[in-house]
């Protein structure tokens, strides 16, 4: 695939896929292919001028727009991460803020996750956050504080559920999540537990290509209209789920906070993680 000679930057493309495996009380699966976004906050109002089809905060066949993440009034995005890093104590001292999502494509978007990578200014991950969204419009974060030492390129961590995503999965819940730091490859795997019990395994994975408008003129060529394709999938899923019977859940208040401070991950090689209890800022 030809993809177009373009500056090494931190910011690419992920051509990969979505899986989902329901493991009770009902099975139920489903496997997608998906193009994600990594774009370092620092690169994107360049990026904005160097891509004919990419534009930051205004309309394109591609783009990036800062009313999508975080507050989600269109203010700077780096302010808003470094205020809730900083009440953490934790000072990033000018180290770079990446977002991996999806794309907003002819102007439409929706993200059900996108991870934040936090790095300290020599270089070393800080802290990742995941922003989950539901179709009620409704987003919640959940801040993790990255641990220093421990080797490997995995970064892991357990939590409590939060916040109302799907009517099909209780808020009585626990997240297991192993994430993998994003270079050539990047690998999202989030497991759900119900009373101790696996209930969801959601997985994101892809192999990186450059940013380039060749390279976004390949993935508009796969992935014509793949936003769109986002949201009517998870109505699809759900009706396939009411067929085979699955229970639904009410759906209950997001929290009044817009973040909440899931503790520490640990980095390394094997899936585990961290288990204290999670506090809202």
């Amino acid at each position: 695939m030809v993809t177009g000679d373009a500056p090494r930057c931190a910011s690419c493309l992920y051509i990969g896929h979505v899986v989902h495996r329901r493991l009770r009380p009902v099975i139920h699966s489903f496997r997608y292919q998906v193009c994600g976004l990594l774009v370092d906050l620092d690169e994107v109002a360049e990026l904005d001028h160097r891509l004919a089809l990419f534009s930051f905060n205004r309309p394109n066949v591609f783009g990036f727009c800062e009313r999508d993440h975080g507050p989600r009034d269109g203010s700077s995005l780096r302010t808003w991460i470094d205020q809730h890093l900083y009440r953490t104590g934790i000072d990033l001292s000018g180290g770079s803020v990446q977002v991996l999502c999806f794309p907003r494509v002819f102007g439409y978007v929706f993200n059900p996750l996108a991870i934040w990578f936090c790095y300290h200014g020599d270089g070393r991950l800080a802290a990742l956050l995941l922003q989950v969204s539901n179709l009620a419009h409704q987003t919640h974060s959940y801040l993790l504080s990255v641990a220093p030492g421990g080797a490997g390129p995995w970064i892991t961590a357990s939590f409590a559920k939060e916040f109302y995503v799907s009517g099909f999965v209780g808020m009585d819940a626990r997240y297991e999540c192993r994430v993998l730091e994003p270079g050539d490859r990047m690998d999202v795997a989030i497991r759900e537990f119900e009373r101790c019990d696996p209930t969801l395994i959601a997985t994101w994975s892809g192999r990186r290509i450059p940013l380039t408008d060749m390279s976004l003129l390949y993935a508009l060529s796969r992935f014509p209209l793949m936003t769109f394709k986002i949201s009517a999938a998870i109505y699809w899923q759900a009706l396939r789920l009411i067929r085979k019977g699955a229970p639904r859940y009410p759906m209950t208040s997001a929290p009044h906070l817009e973040l909440t401070y899931a503790g520490a991950a640990e980095r390394g090689g094997q899936a585990g993680g961290s288990s204290g209890k999670a506090v809202n800022l």
